[in-house]
């Protein structure tokens, strides 16, 4: 049987016991389950909001160079549904703990700072196009948490925004928020300027049983076609931006 057989089963399965394994997982947890999280309780806040200047400039190289960021949507087919034309564009430097050697040599620092964060899922380069817009969804696990930084925010910044359960947020350059996006939430980009943020999952903080759960259930995401396809399609893109850099 081919894996592509396989993968409708495999999904039928977790979308079943994930409701099991969040319950377990936000029992076992060593910080809060509201949707949205204080800064304080994770020391690499601070860094991270400290060096946003030299991210920033990095994140301006990358968008800069020909062939500039991919559409979410041609990476990680799984997210079509979310990410349903091109407005939503990532540069992945770490997608569940896979590096992506190409783009980290292209933001070294970023890079580096992201990969002395305890924890680290995935790390990228997020950027919403002006009247771009994610619809209302929901994350696939309590065993992450989602933390935005800042890197180029609209001037009206009221027009563009992140709705997290009953809470409204909007982005400030250099300054980081951290929810729990297992909570539905959506973004909207009502303006004529890009929104860009380094957009991080970490490892929620968690004990007992339920670190065990949240273990078995992100490795088992790591091994997946939800991963290893929009792996092979950043590969993909890296080798056809090579191409032609040189031509």
């Amino acid at each position: 049987m081919t894996e592509n057989k396989k993968r409708p089963l495999i999904v039928r399965i977790g979308k079943k016991l994930r409701p099991w394994f969040n319950k377990a997982i936000a029992s076992g947890s060593c910080v809060s389950n509201a949707p949205l999280l204080e800064n304080s309780i994770f020391p690499w806040v601070e860094a991270l909001e400290k060096a946003a200047p030299l991210i920033i400039k990095e994140f301006q190289g990358v968008i800069a160079e020909q062939g500039g960021v991919p559409p979410l949507r041609e990476l990680s087919p799984d997210h079509k549904r979310i990410a349903p034309d091109n407005s939503w564009k990532s540069f992945f430097l770490y997608g569940y703990g896979i590096k992506v050697p190409e783009n980290c040599a292209k933001a070294p620092v970023t890079a580096q700072l992201v990969a002395g964060i305890p924890g680290l899922c995935s790390a990228l380069f997020s950027i919403l196009e002006p009247g771009g817009e994610i619809p209302p969804h929901n994350g696939v696990t309590k065993g992450m948490l989602n933390c935005h930084l800042g890197l180029s925010i609209p001037k009206d910044g009221k027009n563009c925004w992140i709705k997290v359960s009953n809470y409204t947020l909007h982005w400030q350059e250099g300054k980081v928020f951290i929810f729990d996006d297992t909570y539905n939430h959506t973004v909207q980009n009502n303006t004529d300027e890009i929104r860009a943020i380094l957009f991080i999952q970490v490892e929620r903080p968690t004990r007992g049983f339920g670190r065990l759960v949240q273990k078995l259930f992100l490795g088992g995401i790591k091994r997946s076609a939800f991963v290893q396809d929009a792996k092979k399609n950043i590969q993909r893109w890296n080798q056809l931006q090579a191409l032609l850099e040189k031509a």
